[in-house]
């Protein structure tokens, strides 16, 4: 049992506590990771505000993670003590049938118990003062070490940057996914995307990487559009500067709506304008944010029967164990920006002013 510092959170809605832990060794097709670096992201704060169905407490978060394998259980083949790996939130199994379609990249195999906050066999890894903690999103980044499915890993590059790539664990793959692999934009397209943050911001870099010529940023922060036109974005609105709805001043400014819209903040209304921004005909409108539990869209039936396509994307359609290694060498090669998403270092122990710096939008 080794024990280190995590950031635990014992209720919904109260400020993350730096703790001792305990952290059991891996079982077999297990593996124990020193975290090295990692991020905080918008899913880590919805499931601290008590809103997610499927937050359990008390429980260590963190899903945008890299380190080194610290030892592994019996039965594991894939990794060994001191690979360099990026947890991943998304496993990749190569068994169950949704690996083996082509078609999408939801491993359903430890979805149960992953859902649960527990590890497949249905007990955690955590204990501090006693007591439990659940396991989050299949991966606990918030600890200096942490045990993970060993589907739930991918080797990279030992020469990475951690304090960089551990981005690639969700956030800029999502966005960057939804525009190559969800979407998948051509060349000379026009695109428009909805909230700049980090999402929104990987997905103006895969729209500029696929050739799309004209790329609208959407948001009602306007400290965010010299950061936006950085990774490609050709102009930036608000919505806030228009009487009339989002919607009709994208579909007058093109000549009809965009080819692809990209919704990255998880606000439904805004998914409808970002449907509705589509071109008839051929328009494709991606959602890429991530709603709170209960909510529902709604458009007319119309803007799909008029060649309207609404599509969803996870973790941006990639195939996490076979992609994120591809990803690491991508940024490597410098073929996609990494070091750009990075606003703010904190030591750990301050990572509740890391998440202060996120809902302010800094």
């Amino acid at each position: 049992v080794i024990k280190c510092k995590a950031a635990v959170a014992w209720e919904a809605g109260k400020p993350l506590s730096i703790e001792e832990v305990e952290v059991a060794p891996p079982k077999a097709h297990e593996v124990r990771i020193k975290i090295v670096a990692t991020a905080v992201c918008h899913t880590d704060a919805y499931t601290l505000s008590g809103a997610d169905p499927e937050g359990c407490f008390p429980v260590i978060l963190g899903h945008e993670g890299a380190g080194i394998v610290e030892s592994v259980g019996e039965g594991v083949t894939k990794v060994k003590k001191g690979d360099t790996v990026i947890p991943l939130y998304i496993p990749q199994c190569g068994e169950c049938k949704f690996c083996k379609n082509p078609k999408t990249n939801l491993c359903q195999k430890i979805r149960i118990t992953q859902g649960k906050g527990v590890m497949p066999d249905g007990t955690s890894r955590f204990t501090c003062k006693g007591k439990q903690i659940y396991h989050f999103m299949g991966t606990s980044t918030f600890s200096e070490y942490t045990v993970v499915a060993d589907i739930s890993v991918a080797k990279i590059d030992a020469a990475a940057p951690l304090d960089k790539v551990c981005l690639l664990g969700c956030g800029i793959s999502t966005g960057y996914g939804a525009a190559v692999n969800t979407a998948k934009v051509e060349p000379g397209s026009t695109c428009a995307v909805f909230g700049l943050g980090g999402v929104g911001l990987a997905v103006i870099m895969g729209c500029k990487i696929a050739g799309a010529s004209r790329i609208i940023g959407i948001d009602i922060n306007k400290d965010k559009y010299a950061k936006a036109k950085e990774f490609g974005a050709t102009e930036c609105i608000s919505p806030q500067d228009s009487k009339k709805p989002i919607q009709e001043v994208l579909v007058e400014m093109t000549d009809g709506g965009v080819d692809y819209s990209f919704e990255c903040i998880g606000n439904v209304g805004v998914m409808r304008a970002a449907l509705e921004a589509c071109h008839k005909g051929w328009g494709i409108s991606v959602i890429v944010g991530v709603a709170a539990a209960g909510q529902e869209i709604s458009t007319r039936p119309f803007q799909l029967v008029t060649g309207r396509t609404w599509k969803g994307t996870a973790f941006g359609g990639w195939k996490s164990v076979d992609n994120v290694p591809k990803l690491v060498t991508e940024y490597m090669s410098k073929k996609i920006k990494v070091d750009e998403f990075v606003t703010h270092v904190l030591p750990f122990d301050k990572i509740n002013e890391a998440f202060e710096l996120m809902h302010s939008g800094k």
